[in-house]
């Protein structure tokens, strides 16, 4: 695998803690071979060549344990630009290794991903929730298993990953969805919302998060055009009819949000940004005594 020089590991948070409560983001690895056709990483701004090739940042553990020592304790974001748990980590184990020091310096963890993978480090989760908050995220855009497999197609498959929400959740940790994008034409249906929040509902998931398009900038939009023209002929004239170039193409369905909202409510879901955070931030170590 090849390398990249690396200063520094840790960001600071360009909007303060709005997303998932994080105070830190931290990028272990560059590019991502998941395949997905949406994913806006690949867009020019994030300067990243070759975005589908896996690079590791050179003596990343070695950098983030220095940065650790000295900074302000926080939530570290994991996973935002880079699937951390790519089919290389396997044998590396810098994620993990990453897990090791976050919890040996006391740090909270905010975790992204669309691999079972993330099973592996139970045992790490556990340790590190026991002195900071911690919260995990699988992103999970469909619930058919072929649908999936066209738009992220090197992925673990979405009932292996709400196999992984389960077994998270059944291990007492603080685990939720991601379900973004939503992509016009394809995933916003309303089939597609209520199945989904109903699986996560069964799968012991805390809470839904929903973004309701995608986002199109210089470079994915024409990657995502292609790969429209392979998987779904015709689509990619109907984006450019429908959307002319804009940057978010929402959903045209203006109840579907409503739809999943009601959903989310029925099954008693948190789905807003901020009721999240407070829920996986709430004080630890606080026993409430029995009445009786």
């Amino acid at each position: 695998m090849k390398t990249v020089k690396a200063k520094t590991i840790l960001q600071n948070m360009k909007y303060g803690n709005q997303w998932f409560g994080s105070d830190y983001n931290m990028n272990l690895y560059r590019g991502c071979c998941h395949g997905c056709i949406y994913c806006d990483s690949r867009s020019n701004c994030y300067r990243i060549d070759n975005f589908d090739e896996v690079t590791v940042k050179e003596n990343a553990l070695t950098i983030l344990d220095r940065e650790l020592a000295y900074r302000k304790k926080g939530v570290v974001g994991l996973g935002a630009m880079s699937d951390h748990y790519n089919p290389f980590e396997k044998d590396l184990e810098i994620t993990r290794g990453a897990l090791k020091l976050i919890e040996q310096n006391g740090y909270g963890l905010s975790l992204e991903t669309k691999s079972a993978t993330i099973t592996r480090d139970i045992d790490l989760f556990k340790k590190i929730q026991a002195k900071h908050n911690v919260i995990l995220k699988l992103t999970i855009t469909c619930t058919d298993d072929q649908l999936c497999k066209k738009i992220e197609p090197n992925v673990s498959i979405a009932s292996e990953r709400f196999k992984a929400v389960k077994q998270l959740s059944d291990a007492g940790l603080f685990v939720g969805i991601l379900f973004t994008p939503w992509l016009p034409f394809i995933t916003d249906t309303e089939e597609n919302v209520r199945t989904l929040v109903k699986q996560a509902h069964e799968a012991g998931a805390h809470f839904i998060y929903a973004s309701t398009g995608v986002t199109l900038r210089e470079n994915q939009m024409e990657y995502y055009f292609q790969q429209l023209d392979k998987l779904f002929p015709g689509l990619s004239d109907k984006y450019r009819q429908v959307y002319r170039g804009r940057y978010a193409c929402n959903t045209l369905n203006k109840n579907l949000y409503k739809i999943f909202e009601q959903e989310c409510k029925r099954y008693g879901m948190l789905y807003k940004m901020q009721d999240i955070i407070n829920a996986y931030k709430k004080p630890r170590g606080i026993v409430q005594e029995s009445l009786f």
